[in-house]
């Protein structure tokens, strides 16, 4: 008897429940408000640093798009300020860049190391848009971990953020000295 009891008791609340629920309607699901302040990168002394507004609270679809423009930025420029460095000490021994090619950012335009730079151009071109594409699920510039260092962490994150911001100014700075003074990057370092 108490088991047929509880279990009518337990049926009519049920049916009631039912009842009251379909008078409601589910609240929406509360989202959190996307903060790029939040997100890697916001590091001492400066942490997120927008004094523009470029990319107001909020707006991640931007954010994202941005800081995939910071990577890549970065990336390349510190690949550029090694390599205007290191070109004044090595030279491929193929197509006349053993002798022929000045130093500096000057040589993209000469003949040898053009033939070099549409390849390179060429080449990046096709990766940019055959492998290295974003994901959406991923945060901007993840591309994995293809040597299995697994070092993609929060504070490598940092250092290559820090570091590509530092790379833009330099390879900028190096560039505009050359251009002004009409010295190489080793010639301003006094390395040659």
């Amino acid at each position: 008897r108490r088991r047929a009891a509880a279990k009518e008791v337990a049926e009519a609340a049920a049916e009631e429940g039912e009842k009251k629920k379909e008078g409601f309607k589910a609240l929406p699901k509360q989202t959190r408000p996307f903060y790029p302040a939040e997100q890697v990168g916001a590091v001492a002394p400066l942490g997120y640093f927008d004094p523009l507004n470029i990319c107001p609270p909020g707006n991640e679809g931007n954010f994202r798009f941005l800081r995939a423009a910071e990577l890549k930025h970065g990336r390349v420029t510190m690949l550029a300020s090694v390599g205007l460095i290191s070109q004044c000490f090595i030279k491929f021994p193929f197509w006349g860049f053993q002798t022929e090619v000045a130093n500096g950012i000057q040589c993209v335009g000469q003949i040898p190391a053009a033939y070099g730079t549409f390849i390179l151009v060429v080449a990046i071109s096709i990766m940019e848009l055959l492998v290295w594409t974003d994901n959406p699920r991923r945060e901007p510039g993840n591309f994995g971990d293809p040597l299995g260092f697994n070092m993609y962490n929060e504070d490598m994150r940092n250092r290559e953020l820090n570091n590509g911001r530092f790379a833009m100014f330099a390879t900028a700075g190096i560039i505009v000295a050359e251009l002004s003074t009409g010295k190489d990057a080793a010639q301003q370092l006094g390395l040659a």
